[in-house]
């Protein structure tokens, strides 16, 4: 039997705990790129995203399937219409920024990343091009994206 059609509203309904969740992971994610004690990592801020993107996600397409009105394109076209903006926006300065700083042979592997965290692909990428003599962290501008290519696989 399917829930009534007010207590489906309440998916869409602001949640103060996600926000109390989502400040405790920022909290751990940048407490670890600060070196503050005891916040090494911050892999485990950015683990309670991905279990609050899940959260979000599934009951929005569990509402909207009980309703009978789920659309994948909606579904992927509401996808884009979030994240696009900000991915356009961190893209387009990070290659501006890129094309102006980095040397020669910097300049090919961010060209590498740059295209496949377009395609949100890039957490395969950085798994592929990590080890003992891969290079520093921070001359990877876009390392940051493999997790938003983490959620949208």
């Amino acid at each position: 039997m399917s829930p009534p059609i007010n207590a489906l509203d309440e998916v869409r309904t602001y949640k103060p705990f996600i926000d109390g969740l989502r400040a405790i992971a920022i909290l751990t994610v940048v407490g670890s790129h600060v070196d503050f004690p005891g916040l090494s990592g911050g892999f485990g801020g950015v683990d309670v995203f991905f279990v609050i993107s899940g959260y979000l996600i599934i009951n929005q397409i569990t509402s909207d399937i009980r309703r009978g009105r789920f659309s994948l394109l909606d579904f992927y076209a509401r996808r884009t219409l979030r994240i696009l903006p900000a991915f356009l926006l961190v893209s387009v300065t990070t290659l501006a920024l890129a094309t102006t700083i980095f040397v020669q042979p910097e300049v090919k592997e961010f060209a590498e990343s740059f295209l496949l965290s377009t395609l949100m692909l890039a957490n395969h990428h950085y798994l592929a091009h990590r080890g003992y003599f891969d290079t520093a962290a921070f001359t990877k501008p876009l390392l940051h994206m493999w997790s938003l290519g983490v959620e949208e696989q």
